[in-house]
C-alpha cells in the first residue's frame, strides 16, 4: 500500500473544528496555542466558539484549517506513533492546503506558516475589492471545454480556470460579470449545473497579482528547509522539495490554477492507492474516486479517525 496526505483548502472550514482533538490531547492544544501566539490573537477561541462568519474570513480560515489539519498530524505522530514521512509517498494540499502539506513535510515551521497564511488571506481579501470579483463551478463540461466557456465569457474582463478539481468539475474566477456570463454561456454548452460560490474574492485568477507580490516579498523574509516528503504542487502538479522550487510555486499559486485533477492522477500514476486527508470534513475524499478510480480515500479529523488509521499503517 502507498500511501499520500492531502490537506484540504478552503471552504472545510467548520466552526468546532479541532475541539475534539485539543480536549483529548496536549499534542494538539499545543498546535492551537503556538498559532495563537504566532498571530497575536486568540484565533482558537474562533475556530471553536465561532461566530461562523468570523471563521469565514479569509484571514482567518486559512491559518484556521492549516491548525486543524497540523493538530491531526501532531496527534498521529507523538501520540500514535505514526511518522508522516516513514508513511508518506507524497504530501498535497489544495491551495492553501499546500501550507499545511509543507508545514507537516517541515519545509516551514508551524508559527511561519500561520503567519504566512495570515499574510496570503489578507492579501487576497485586499487584491479586489468587494463585490468585484466572483467564482462558480461548472459542472458536466471538461477542462477544454470551461476554457473556452472563460475566454468566450471574458469580454475584455477577466475570466479564467482557477481550480481543475475533478473530470466535470471545474471553477472560474475572474470579474463578477464575466463569472455570471460564464455560467450562461457553459449551461448553453450542455453543462449539467453551474454554481456562483459564496466567496469574498476571485482566487486564482490574475486579478490576484497584488496577492502574488505580497506573497513574494513574504515568502522571501521566510526560514525554509527543504521537503522531508515530496510535496505536489498545485501549479505543477508535480513534486517539488527544494526551497527555491517551494517559494516560486506558492508565488505563482496565488493567481495560478489549482491542478489538482492532474495531482491526483501524478500520485495515482505513481501507485498511490490510499489518500488519507488530514484535518477538516471530507472535500478533497469526495473527489478521489473521481480523480483516481482504483485508490481508496479516507478523511481523518477526529480522534476515533485518527486511532482507526494509525491501526491501518501501523499493520
Amino acid at each position: 500500500m502507498a500511501t499520500a496526505f492531502i490537506f484540504p483548502g478552503q471552504g472545510s472550514q467548520k466552526v468546532g473544528m479541532g475541539k475534539e482533538l485539543a480536549e483529548n490531547f496536549a499534542s494538539a492544544r499545543a498546535v492551537f496555542e503556538e498559532v495563537d501566539d504566532a498571530l497575536g490573537r486568540p484565533l482558537s477561541k474562533i475556530i471553536f466558539e465561532g461566530p461562523e462568519e468570523e471563521l469565514t474570513l479569509t484571514e482567518n480560515a486559512q491559518p484556521a484549517l492549516m491548525a486543524v489539519s497540523m493538530a491531526v498530524v501532531r496527534v498521529l505522530e507523538n501520540d500514535f506513533g505514526v511518522k508522516i514521512a516513514d508513511h508518506a509517498r507524497y504530501l498535497a494540499g489544495h491551495s492553501l492546503g499546500e501550507y499545511s502539506a509543507l508545514c507537516a513535510a517541515g519545509a516551514f515551521t508551524l508559527d511561519r506558516t500561520a503567519k504566512l497564511l495570515q499574510t496570503r488571506g489578507r492579501a487576497m481579501q485586499g487584491a479586489v475589492p468587494v463585490g468585484e470579483g466572483g467564482m462558480a463551478a461548472i459542472l458536466g463540461l471538461d477542462l477544454g471545454e470551461v476554457e473556452a466557456v472563460a475566454k468566450k465569457a471574458a469580454g475584455g474582463e477577466v475570466c479564467e480556470v482557477a481550480n481543475d478539481n475533478a473530470p466535470g468539475q471545474v471553477v472560474v474566477s475572474g470579474h463578477i460579470g464575466a463569472v455570471e456570463r460564464a455560467c450562461i454561456i457553459a449551461r448553453d454548452a450542455g453543462a449539467k449545473r453551474t454554481v456562483m460560490l459564496p466567496v469574498s474574492a476571485p482566487f486564482h485568477c490574475s486579478l490576484m497579482q497584488k496577492a502574488a507580490e505580497a506573497m513574494a516579498w513574504a515568502l522571501g523574509e521566510a526560514s525554509e528547509m527543504p521537503a522531508t516528503v515530496p510535496v505536489v504542487a498545485n501549479v505543477t502538479a508535480a513534486p517539488e522539495s527544494t526551497p527555491a522550487e517551494i517559494v516560486d510555486n506558492l508565488v505563482r499559486q496565488v493567481t495560478g490554477r489549482v491542478r489538482w485533477r492532474e495531482s491526483m492522477a501524478f500520485m495515482a500514476g505513481e501507485g498511490v492507492d490510499l489518500f488519507v486527508e488530514l484535518g477538516a470534513g471530507r472535500v478533497l475524499t469526495g473527489l478521489v474516486k473521481r480523480n483516481a478510480p482504483n485508490a481508496e480515500g479516507m478523511a481523518v479529523g477526529t480522534p476515533a479517525d485518527i486511532e482507526k488509521l494509525a491501526e491501518r499503517l501501523k499493520g
